[in-house]
């Protein structure tokens, strides 16, 4: 499968996660956590690569980064 970025990124949701998480004053590896109790073995690497645009983000990780950032899909996409 070829991936594309778009403006330099291949996601649009990590500057978002980032804010969010931030604003919640969890560290990366918290968020991990909390998505690795929902199932998603995402590690602090693989939150990091999210933040700064260099790691896909799949639409069921779309979704439970916005429950665990208790946000909505449409915030993480920034609509």
């Amino acid at each position: 499968m070829k991936i594309y970025a778009y403006n330099g990124r291949c996601n649009v949701s990590g500057q978002n996660v980032r804010l969010l998480r931030e604003g919640m004053k969890l560290s990366q590896e918290q968020l991990a956590a909390r998505m690795q109790v929902e199932g998603v073995p995402l590690t602090q690497k693989a939150i990091s690569r999210i933040e700064t645009g260099e790691r896909v983000v799949a639409d069921y990780e779309l979704m439970l980064l916005a429950k665990a950032l208790n946000t909505s899909v449409s915030v993480l996409l920034g609509t």
